[in-house]
């Protein structure tokens, strides 16, 4: 037996702790009208979670509650205790004994609890619906419930049944799976549109990206470069720098003594008595004399370079000449070249489809003379293109080295009309005093030293000049490349290469970082961290939602088979379950009524679904009313002498016979732990209260019974009897009578 015992304490009429206690296959509940037995099916509807109101006669939660009657005070609580016992695990729960207790307020609050810890009503239901035992389940079966399966719709009796079969819970799971598809497709829906959203600018975001990773390749590109050619630019400028001034330095010192001893020199001039007009004369002839020489040194050089260019020419056009004279080089065009080439081939082809021998030695023949001729006409051709160019450069080169000749010769004659007046006016000199003579010979030396000394500074000069050039170019390109690559650019002072390299590279290095800088520029600038960061971004929730949908998709794809899976179940079970209750239905008819034969049947009926008001105005719409076929159960008896076949032309007796034989056919297949009958012989006279009571026996082998009755055939089959009675005071009290402890007391 599992129902060890149920407690009440304040509900409705029991104003003080009632306890009854379970320990027979059938308990029996009897008193007189009025008295409250009817409460105990009801506190077992209360404690087992029935959330009707009206099911347990009355209007709201407050009505439950014992109101107070005579000296009796009202109480502030209801509960109901139920204990089982667990020892067989029918309940999943690691307890060998389980109780459960639902306690209603006067403010309709209710709480729940299992063994003394509180829950909520779903643990309850869940908890109790593993064993088929709900609060509306067909093991609590009051008067009126008996008839209403027979006067119910064919699918609400389809529902009652499922319940008994403890269908119910996929159903559950069924309606509950249907609503996380539902939910599952919309938020398929939604994702999707999310993606559809997003697609446009991601792919806006990767066409910058590529921009971005191409600027990123060229920044990289640009400072491998830029470093380089920075440090290359930077140790260049130092060194060449360091040069001039190490050159410079002694030069300037130089020209400061050689200017101390001139004005020293020119003061002894000065002091002289008669001053010498030869020696003013003479120093005029030495600046005379020096730039002659200097422009006749010019000339040379340049006569030199030119008759360098010529015998370079002279000797290009002698290997040229022996190359157009050798037969090793000549070449041919390639249109003479193809015109050979096909005439040998019309000549071949000719022979080969003659099939002739002698033919294709003829033609062979021919071949050979073809090459030879070709060889011999192209050996006498000579291209004298390039010879006639550098022979007109040799004619020019020519003209130039005459003019410079002549030129020269005439600087020649001015320098030695100069070189004979300077020696002569220098003997002039020399024949003064000795006194003004080393003056003079100081001031000849001083202006000669001091010209050679100006001239290396003026190079020097040139030199620096052009390296200020080259300083400002490089200090210009390092704050360019610093706004472009950062101040991390300054890094290249740590780098080391190998300077022996001509200065020309430099230019093409220089050359190649302008050209990086202008495709960065039309790039769109390397400045894209937000670019790429918000593509990170895009990416990531591109790739969460597709996973997401993949998710879902899966989600829908199980939900859909469990869906399919819970329909197979419920339809193989629900038709096992009606021909096995169908078996018992028509043992029990046949006991109720001596014969006779009864049976469910599975039916589908016709149910219109929606009417022409249900349906918007609409031209483009039909107003026909669209109609659904229902599912339900159907009752088909045949009563035993009798041509009675439907249940309308059942009297109220067959009826309650009818109903009682069906729901406990019912329980039979699905048996519970317990079954309450409240009342459902009420209607049963003396012959067939004896076969209900012979049928309560025989349910009593599969569930425990708590029997509510008023009939002594039902009474005598229980094994403990419980009388509920009305008090002085107003409310119900309990007393209790053992049978088998009756009968030994009476032995």
């Amino acid at each position: 037996m599992y129902l060890k015992s149920i407690e009440l304490s304040g509900f409705k009429s029991f104003a003080k702790k009632v306890e009854l206690t379970f320990n027979s296959k059938v308990s029996a509940i009897v008193g007189p009208n009025g008295s409250g037995k009817s409460n105990i099916a009801e506190a077992f509807r209360f404690v087992l979670g029935e959330q009707s109101i009206k099911s347990l006669r009355g209007k709201k939660g407050e009505d439950l509650i014992f109101n107070g009657a005579g000296d009796l005070p009202r109480a502030n609580r209801a509960s109901v205790k139920v204990t089982f016992d667990n020892s067989s695990k029918f309940l999943p729960i690691d307890f060998d004994e389980v109780t459960i207790e639902r306690v209603v307020h006067r403010d309709s609050v209710n709480e729940y609890l299992i063994n003394g810890s509180q829950v909520r009503l779903k643990d309850v239901v869940e908890l109790l619906g593993s064993a088929h035992i709900g609060a509306s389940g067909h093991h609590i079966i009051s008067q009126g419930e008996a008839d209403r399966i027979l006067n119910a719709s064919i699918k609400e009796r389809k529902a009652m049944i499922e319940d008994a079969l403890g269908l119910k819970m996929y159903q559950y799971k069924k309606i509950e799976s249907e609503r996380k598809l539902e939910k599952t497709r919309e938020n398929i829906k939604q994702v999707e549109s999310l993606r559809r959203e997003i697609a446009p600018h991601l792919k806006f975001l990767k066409k910058q990206v590529e921009k971005v990773e191409k600027s990123i390749q060229m920044k990289d590109e640009l400072t491998k470069e830029a470093k380089e050619y920075l440090k290359r630019e930077d140790d260049y400028i130092k060194q060449t720098e360091a040069h001039i001034n190490n050159e410079k330095a002694p030069l300037l010192k130089k020209e400061k003594e050689l200017e101390k001893e001139l004005n020293d020199a020119k003061h002894v001039l000065e002091k002289a008595k008669n001053k010498d007009v030869k020696s003013e004369e003479l120093i005029e002839l030495e600046k005379s004399l020096h730039n002659i020489r200097d422009e006749k040194d010019s000339l040379s050089r340049d006569f030199g370079r030119l008759d360098g260019e010529l015998s370079s020419l002279v000797k290009i056009v002698k290997k040229q000449e022996e190359i157009a004279h050798s037969s090793e080089h000549k070449t041919v065009t390639l249109v003479s070249v193809e015109q050979l080439s096909t005439k040998i081939e019309d000549r071949v082809n000719n022979a080969k489809s003659s099939n002739d021998v002698s033919v294709l030695i003829k033609t062979l023949d021919e071949v050979a003379l073809l090459v030879s001729d070709f060889i011999d006409r192209n050996k006498e051709k000579i291209d004298n293109s390039l010879i006639v160019d550098a022979q007109r450069d040799i004619e020019t080169l020519r003209k130039s080295k005459k003019q410079i000749e002549k030129t020269l010769e005439e600087i020649r004659e001015k320098e030695e009309e100069f070189t004979t007046r300077y020696n002569s006016l220098k003997s002039e000199i020399e024949k003064e005093k000795d006194r003004n003579r080393d003056a003079e010979k100081a001031v000849f030396r001083i202006m000669a030293e001091s010209q050679e000394v100006r001239s290396k500074l003026h190079d020097l000069d040139s030199k620096q000049n052009n390296l200020n050039l080259v300083k400002e170019d490089y200090r210009r390109e390092l704050t360019e490349l610093g706004h472009l690559l950062g101040q991390y650019i300054l890094d290249f002072k740590n780098l080391d290469f190998d300077y022996n390299e001509p200065r020309s590279n430099q230019e093409e290095r220089r050359r190649k970082i302008e050209k990086i800088k202008i495709r960065l520029e039309d790039s769109g600038g390397i400045g894209a961290t937000d670019v790429m960061k918000e593509f990170s971004e895009a990416t990531d929730r591109d790739q969460f939602l597709e996973k997401e949908l993949v998710d879902l998709d899966k989600s829908a794809t199980s939900l859909t088979e469990l869906i399919t899976d819970l329909d197979n179940r419920l339809s193989t079970e629900f038709k096992t379950g009606v021909e096995k209750i169908n078996h018992q239905f028509r043992e029990y008819f046949a006991l109720m009524f001596g014969g006779g034969d009864a049976k469910l049947s599975v039916t589908v009926a016709p149910k219109k679904k929606k009417k022409d008001t249900d349906i918007p105005l609409d031209e483009d719409l039909e107003t026909e009313d669209i109609e659904e076929s229902e599912e339900g159960i159907d009752i088909d008896v045949n009563l035993p002498k009798k041509k009675v076949k439907g249940l309308m032309m059942l009297s109220g007796g067959e009826r309650a016979l009818t109903s009682i034989a069906l729901l406990f056919a019912i329980s039979q297949v699905n048996p519970p732990p317990f079954i309450i009958l409240d009342e459902t012989d009420a209607a049963l006279d003396e012959a067939n209260s004896k076969k209900y009571g012979d049928m309560v026996e025989s349910l009593s082998s599969r569930s425990q019974l708590i029997v509510i009755t008023h009939n002594r055939e039902t009474m005598s089959r229980a094994g403990i009897l419980y009388g509920i009675t009305m008090g002085s005071g107003g409310g119900s009290k309990l007393l209790s009578v053992a049978f088998d402890e009756a009968v030994a007391v009476a032995k």
